[in-house]
């Protein structure tokens, strides 16, 4: 390695995706230990991709990129695999499993004292045992018990003995961050790290990273934890890495001049290159050295326009709005509902009237989706009545995009088959449609099951907006979604005039 002070080294690094999409392109960067960076850009620009190089998962790419000699790498990706056939404790012992290997060995060589040894084997074993010691006294092995209790305890992870498989969105990411912190990692790559976390979590997280002495690369939308943590902007803009020196608000400051100064030079190019259109549609009229040095000049300009990228726009979207319901949305009589002796709700009563927008939080796994299903009649309860009023019409926002089928193309599942769909009072072709969910047409016709988590969010927004609604809920929709879409989605929503439950 010519650089052993950087954690990691990219030279000249291209990424293109099968059907000749460049996700980045010509990517030169490295940074010292200890760096904060988060990384930006709109959904399906590459910024879980980048991570995924980072970590050793994707090879496949031209160009350069390695870590430093030695470096353990921490990666916690948008969808956090855990083992299902192991308990939650089983699923945070594998972040352990080295220390504990070396906890075992030691007492392994402790208890060999007590044999018949020659000298040379007695000599042998003290100093493994030195060796061991030194390494365990070195990662505060002695206190694992301790660290894993404190750990869980912090993340506010569920019971050890709990199933993986009955957890929700956000318990199951607290195991997974619970198990990566534990593994000790000298760098941490982490893709949307507060999705479905409620806030004491992401309060905790902030709080810890702060600390976290080092290296530390994360994508993130949520602009507050860009705040508080980044020190160094990493955006991904139209193929390009720009490396930005700074905190997120001074970024936000420089991107916008730099905006405009692009703005206004594509503007004088584009003048320029008009002129000399129609200079040559004009005619030449004599071959001299000059004239002929002005085409070639012409040639090259028309080169560079036509490689110009343009920017990947805005996302346009408008709620669909179904005629009026009744005053009344919902009667909800003092419901009671349980999983097994778990008891999520009991003796709730409230009443939804039109127009009402409601917020509902609480901590991770304390009931927040199972009571919208229970208030939409997807589930009974124990005890109790929920009457619903008349002319509801309800556009569903599910937490893990279930509603969306996986094997199916983004143009499958928001046009349910045909290639036309209706909004408001016209129709328009799915193609045109999507774009204004920021879809190209190769993008369209992409299973769901290879789309970035914040490319199925626009895609289920597209489908959403199809249909006329006057009831919506949201479950955990700001997951994935880069920040102007989001910025968008807000507005929509509060000049909604139907009834909202987020």
């Amino acid at each position: 390695m010519s650089n052993p002070q950087y954690v990691y080294v990219m030279k000249g690094l291209t990424k293109v995706y099968p059907g000749g999409r460049k996700v980045v392109e010509d990517v030169w960067l490295s940074f010292l230990p200890g760096a904060k960076i988060g990384v930006l850009g709109l959904n399906g620009a590459g910024k879980s991709t980048l991570l995924k190089i980072m970590a050793g998962l994707d090879s496949e790419f031209q160009g350069e990129a390695w870590a430093a000699d030695g470096l353990k790498v921490g990666y916690l990706p948008q969808e956090p695999v855990l083992n299902a056939d192991k308990d939650v404790m089983g699923n945070v012992m594998e972040g352990v499993a080295e220390t504990k290997a070396l906890l075992d060995r030691f007492n392994e060589v402790s208890m060999r004292f007590g044999e018949e040894l020659s000298d040379e084997e007695m000599d042998a074993l003290i100093a493994e045992q030195a060796e061991l010691q030194a390494e365990i006294d070195a990662s505060d092995a002695w206190e694992l018990d301790r660290q894993i209790e404190i750990a869980m305890d912090a993340l506010r992870c569920p019971p050890g003995e709990a199933d993986i498989t009955k957890l929700s969105g956000g318990e199951r990411r607290r195991v997974a961050l619970c198990r990566l912190l534990l593994s000790r990692p000298d760098m941490l790559l982490l893709d949307e790290p507060t999705n479905h976390l409620d806030i004491p979590s992401i309060l905790w997280l902030e709080n810890f990273l702060s600390n976290w002495k080092k290296t530390l690369i994360f994508v993130t939308h949520d602009r507050s934890f860009l705040q508080t943590l980044a020190t160094r902007i990493w955006e991904i803009d139209r193929g390009k890495l720009f490396d930005w020196s700074c905190d997120y608000s001074t970024f936000l400051k420089r991107k916008e001049d730099a905006i405009a100064a692009e703005e206004k030079q594509n503007a004088l190019f584009d003048k320029r290159l008009a002129e000399e259109e129609a200079w040559i549609r004009q005619g030449i009229k004599a071959r001299r050295t000059r004239n002929e040095g002005r085409v070639r000049a012409l040639k090259a300009m028309r080169v560079e326009r036509s490689q110009r990228r343009k920017g990947e726009g805005r996302a346009k979207m408008k709620l669909q709005e179904a005629e009026r319901t009744g005053m009344l949305v919902a009667d909800v009589d003092e419901i009671s509902f349980s999983y097994g002796n778990r008891k999520i709700i009991k003796k709730f009563s409230t009443m939804l009237m039109r127009g009402d927008k409601i917020g509902i939080i609480g901590h991770n796994g304390a009931g927040k989706t199972t009571l919208l299903k229970l208030l939409l009649g997807q589930l009974e309860p124990d005890e109790g009545t929920v009457r619903t009023g008349t002319n509801l019409q309800v556009a569903y926002f599910d937490q893990l995009r279930d509603t969306l089928d996986p094997e199916s193309t983004v143009v499958e599942n928001v046009g349910d088959g045909s290639d036309k769909v209706r909004v408001g009072d016209k129709t328009m072709h799915i193609m045109g449609y999507l774009q204004d969910f920021l879809f190209t047409p190769e993008r369209a016709r992409t299973e769901v099951r290879f789309l970035s988590g914040g490319e199925r969010n626009r895609a289920l927004l597209a489908r959403l907006m199809t249909k006329p609604a006057n009831v919506i809920v949201l479950d955990e929709p700001t997951n994935d979604l880069d920040s102007e879409t989001l910025e968008l989605l807000e507005e929509q929503l509060a000049d909604f005039n139907g009834t909202l439950l987020m």
